[in-house]
């Protein structure tokens, strides 16, 4: 990680940040030759995971008329909202290499498209996509005069069209998730177990007792299986297929976690009758489950064998095909492992959420970079040379003792609670954290405490150890979040979720020291000493105030809304001071304006850029790949992709940073 602190670029630059202008590019890649910037592999034979941002709605369909199966993805986040075309070139049989993604149009929460009567429909709740390959997705017409047939509200809500019942007219399917019960967090009881309600997931169908031309829907019916309804936990998806080959409609069902539900159909293609779900099986005899949760099937004969197999996207932006073995047994369908498609290399990313920082990983002279994700992994994404544009290398998971570093909540360490079971939101920073000459990795992630993998290995061949937990010299009972349900171990830091544990010397005596927030938002000095020829980690100190002396509490918020603060600590007006970056729509820049009876004033001068890159969390870091001296920003956004602003485009809010700096003198 780059701490810069030079005076060498200050008047200069500052008239540069007061008087920047920037034009905010448009969301999903239109960007502006100015501004922030989706930083580019620059590797032409590069080939890597397909990907849109945060979430993956797959719709494959042969969209350019050429023979071969494409895929359209529609993505709902910021700043990648989108609906995005991945042409298959030909020549890859199942598992063509795509080429990059191109924007369509708008990106829609609850899309999905139905391949019925010969023809690719598009549906999202209540309406229907005419001529989508003509005219986009921006406007669409009113199929159904209510968009949420449910009793209760929902989160996702999918529609498709189907002949349910083998009469030849078209009818209506509905997946609904329900939240009612679950309620959202802090529902953990002292043994860490849930007291709130599952999550559901119902199928609706709606018969057609008109035509197809003119479709008169009757009342909603649930989807029963072993006579109860249907209920997968969250997010269902249906889809309805021959999946055994006996001539009618079974039914899959994904969820908001990593499985899916197969439902036999007992009955027959005019009388369908279920019977209790069954989780889908790999043809090892393992379950069938994704990387990671919020998935999305598809369900289409991809490979023209004749069996139905399973297109799949997941929260992190990639589409995996899932192939039908042709196997039946016990009369479910077995399936083979995922495999992720795969295209030519664009933008630089690393899942959804990523935090990344910058830093001579492997001593060859440039800066990599480092990620965490909302998955739980570490990433590593080597600079193959290039100066200024550097081009880089496919990201790869880094390991500790051996083991690919994975952090996940599983059942109870997310104070949202279970449904997020295998989200980590790893967020980290590198340095020298035992003083021998290696650079270390401090990581937080879902559970808030704070982690350090030891480099045991070479300047320029690290290796990392198992993770440690980090301690601090507590004078009595260590802290915690008031809603943590489990006890710290020992000494060892739990702090808020999801918030950078920044590894910095932030007072001058050459130790390394811990800024971050404490376990109630405040942002906090955990100051470095040596006792007895021994480093130790003191207590937190809310040494960083506002103007009128409060400490700066970063984050007020309870529970889910707690954490989630992402930082980078850098001299960024070249005062000589250490000025800290702060996510928000892009990064705030926080300006060390002095020293004030032993605290320092900090003060928000406003955002660097003008283009918005999240509504959940951006995550900051500096570069100097152009080796200027001067730090340029390097944002990880909520798509997973990567973000650069050159420090002289930065944007600062010219009324709020004249004034910056208080008119009092510097104690």
């Amino acid at each position: 990680m780059l701490i810069f602190s030079t005076r060498q670029f200050g008047n200069k630059l500052l008239v540069a940040v007061l008087t920047g202008c920037l034009t905010a590019g448009a969301q999903g890649g239109n960007e502006a030759t100015t501004g922030l910037q989706q930083l580019r592999f620059g590797n032409p034979s590069l080939t890597v995971d397909l990907g849109v941002g945060l979430w993956a709605l797959p719709m494959p369909m042969d969209y350019d008329g050429d023979g071969d199966l494409d895929l359209l993805i529609s993505c709902p986040d910021l700043p990648s909202n989108g609906t995005y075309f991945f042409e298959n070139p030909g020549g890859g049989g199942t598992m063509p290499v795509f080429m990059p993604g191109v924007r369509l149009g708008k990106g829609h929460r609850n899309i999905g498209v139905s391949h019925v009567g010969g023809r690719d429909r598009i549906l999202i709740p209540g309406r229907e996509f005419m001529d989508f390959r003509k005219k986009g997705f921006a406007k669409s017409v009113s199929m159904f005069p209510k968009e949420n047939i449910h009793s209760n509200n929902v989160s996702n809500n999918q529609w498709s069209l189907l002949d349910y019942d083998g009469d030849d007219r078209i009818d209506l399917v509905v997946g609904v998730d329900d939240w009612t019960e679950y309620g959202w967090d802090n529902a953990f009881n002292a043994r860490g177990e849930w007291f709130n309600g599952p999550l559901h997931g119902y199928v609706y169908w709606l018969r057609n007792t008109g035509s197809n031309a003119k479709p008169v829907y009757a009342p909603k019916q649930l989807v029963e299986a072993g006579g109860k309804a249907v209920d997968v936990y969250g997010l269902p998806t249906p889809n309805f297929a021959d999946y055994d080959g006996d001539g009618d409609l079974d039914l899959v069902c994904g969820e908001f976690l990593d499985g899916l539900t197969y439902f036999e159909n007992a009955g027959s293609r005019t009388q369908p009758r279920y019977l209790d779900g069954q989780r889908l099986r790999q043809a090892n005899g393992g379950k069938l489950k994704m990387d990671l949760q919020m998935i999305v099937p598809t369900a289409i004969d991809w490979d023209g064998d004749g069996d139905v197999d399973l297109i799949i996207g997941q929260e992190d932006g990639r589409v995996a095909f899932v192939e039908h073995t042709g196997r039946v047994v016990d009369g479910a369908p077995l399936f083979a492992a995922p495999r992720f498609f795969r295209q030519t290399a664009a933008g630089v990313k690393f899942g959804a959420l990523s935090t990344p920082v910058a830093v001579d990983w492997d001593g060859d002279g440039d800066e990599d970079i480092l990620s965490g994700n909302t998955a739980g992994y570490i990433g590593l994404f080597e600079n193959l040379g290039g100066g200024a544009k550097p081009r880089w290398a496919a990201g790869r998971r880094l390991k500790a003792a051996g083991k690919v570093i994975r952090i996940q909540a599983g059942d109870n360490g997310s104070i949202q609670g279970p449904c997020e079971a295998k989200w980590g939101y790893t967020t980290l920073s590198v340095a020298d954290w035992d003083h021998d000459g290696l650079p270390d990795m401090l990581v937080n992630s879902i559970w808030g405490e704070v982690l350090w993998y030891r480099n045991m290995g070479s300047r320029t061949s690290p290796r990392l150890a198992a993770a440690r937990p980090i301690e601090v010299a507590w004078p009595s009972a260590p802290p915690k979040p008031k809603w943590c349900w489990w006890n710290p171990r020992g000494r060892q830091l739990v702090t808020q979720w999801r918030t950078t544990p920044v590894a910095v010397d932030f007072t001058g005596d050459r130790l390394v020291d811990l800024v971050m927030l404490d376990h109630e938002g405040y942002l906090a000095l955990f100051e470095r000493r040596r006792t007895g020829g021994k480093l130790e980690l003191l207590p937190p100190r809310r040494i960083f105030v506002d103007e009128d002396n409060r400490p700066i509490q970063l984050n007020p918020g309870i529970a889910g809304k707690s954490g989630r603060r992402k930082i980078a600590i850098v001299d960024w007006d070249g005062d000589g001071r250490l000025d800290m970056l702060v996510d928000s729509v892009n990064a705030d820049w926080w300006r060390n304006c002095e020293t004030r009876s032993g605290n320092i004033v900090l003060k928000r001068v406003g955002p660097l850029g003008q283009r918005q890159l999240a509504s959940h969390s951006t995550s900051p870091c500096v570069v100097d790949w152009d080796g200027n001296g001067k730090p340029d920003l390097l944002l990880g956004a909520e798509d997973g992709f990567f973000y650069h602003l050159p420090h002289d485009e930065a944007l600062a809010y010219s009324s709020k940073a004249k004034t910056a700096r208080p008119a009092h003198k510097s104690k």
